[in-house]
């Protein structure tokens, strides 16, 4: 049985094996934790179904917790029933705010429903850097007063207001923590180059059926009628598109042939257009997608954008598809200027790798081979997963703690689709690999 922890744990991969067989995929990280936040709004008991097993749930559950609501969680069941007091707490520490990013989406649902938020600013995987400016910006414009005091984000307002706001980015944070905060104030707000993820509709999915009032859900502006209270409800989360998509190119690396189920093949059409650019075979099925491929694949240019572009979580998986792909491809990061310091470790596993500015340019190659790396982020460390996967002897990935925050039950999937891999704990791993 797998056991996990936070920032700790190895795999050991012997690379050379063809993936075949089943795998379901559970509810979207990226959604559930924002879905868990919506439930402040709302006294009484939320109940949230299709969660995912990550470690990223168990901190977002401790962090309401200490805001004073009771949290239950069913594992196996992938429930998670929330109970919201009257008036929760308003102060989100830094101890469990700097593990998970995703903490700073507390802050429209406590300033909107307590009038004052204080959050600690908060930390998450090393990627780029992220700034809260257009979470600060919006929450102005809807009359809030924010500051920074002593490492924390400290928001007050007696009531917010309905406002205009334009994202000069499609941020997906600023889109969430906006549209939770307008759900409550005085009067209409409209979001302008609002987020179009599927995580974005599934939160306006649940708070419309809490009786929030927004339109144009899946589109670039939202509006949203402020109301006087929200109901809690039970609502289901939507699948995750990037540990499918993770999955897809799991396929595709090994030659082999997985059943993605429980996926929606709609949020993945750019990757699976590009998996089968690459050469493998994509079916929609019932309920998900069937990725099969016999031979070597063929590289594949990458662009990144927000959604509906392809998803930049995905970028590092794909860039470990190109390194053992037939000719050269060139990948172009738009989103996070450090996603590219994954490579690094692909390096030593011999992938040729080279990259300027925002770009990177991967000529394949025929074989890598084995050797110690080093997670440093969810996706990349994913990518190292799949390289390993395909390198002769034996690949350990360090830092497995960060793939625990996104993928739930990894090992398990991979001995059970054929793969050839052991999780060993600190006590028990050789050493830090050699840098």
């Amino acid at each position: 049985m797998e056991t996990r922890g936070e920032g700790a744990g190895t795999l050991s991969l012997t690379g050379g094996t063809r993936l075949e067989g089943r795998v379901e995929v559970s509810g979207a990280k990226n959604s559930v934790l924002k879905l868990m936040a919506a439930a402040l709004l709302a006294p009484g008991t939320t109940t949230l179904t299709n969660v995912p097993d990550i470690v990223d749930v168990d901190i977002m559950a401790e962090l309401l917790r200490r805001l004073g609501c009771g949290v239950d969680r069913d594992v196996v069941a992938g429930v998670v029933t929330i109970d919201v007091p009257e008036r929760p707490h308003h102060r989100a520490d830094y101890d469990l705010v700097r593990r998970m990013r995703a903490s700073i989406c507390v802050l429209g649902p406590l300033v909107s429903r307590c009038g004052e938020a204080d959050v600690a600013m908060p930390g998450g995987d090393n990627i780029g850097s992220r700034g809260l400016d257009l979470h600060i910006e919006g929450l102005q414009r809807m009359g809030a007063e924010v500051v920074n005091e002593h490492g924390y984000l400290v928001a007050t307002s007696e009531q917010l207001r309905g406002a205009d706001v334009w994202l000069d980015f499609p941020s997906v944070g600023a889109t969430e923590t906006l549209v939770m905060a307008a759900v409550l104030a005085d009067g209409r707000t409209t979001i302008d180059n609002a987020a179009r993820e599927p995580e974005i509709v599934d939160i306006c999915t649940m708070l419309i059926a809490m009786g929030a009032h927004i339109e144009g859900v899946g589109t670039s502006t939202l509006v949203i009628d402020g109301v006087s209270e929200l109901k809690p409800v039970t609502h289901r989360t939507v699948p995750d598109r990037i540990v499918a998509g993770t999955w897809a190119v799991a396929a595709a690396i090994t030659r082999g042939r997985i059943e993605v189920a429980g996926a929606d093949p709609s949020h993945l059409s750019i990757a699976l257009e590009k998996l089968r650019s690459a050469g493998a075979q994509v079916d929609e099925t019932a309920d998900g997608f069937v990725v099969s491929m016999d031979d070597r694949p063929k590289a594949v240019d990458i662009v990144t954008l927000p959604y509906p572009g392809f998803p930049t979580d995905l970028q590092p998986q794909f860039i470990a598809l190109n390194a053992v792909a037939d000719g050269a491809a060139l990948v172009t990061e738009n989103l996070f200027e450090a996603r590219f310091r994954f490579v690094r470790e692909l390096a030593r596993l011999g992938a040729d790798v080279r990259t300027d500015g925002h770009h990177a340019l991967i000529r394949g190659r025929a074989t890598l081979s084995g050797a110690p790396v080093e997670a440093t982020d969810i996706r990349a460390g994913a990518g190292l997963v799949l390289a390993g996967l395909v390198a002769q002897g034996r690949t350990d990935v360090y830092g497995v703690g960060h793939i625990d925050r996104g993928y739930a039950g990894l090992v398990d999937d991979l001995a059970r689709l054929g793969g050839q891999v052991v999780r060993m704990d600190d006590a028990h791993r050789e050493g830090p690999p050699m840098k």
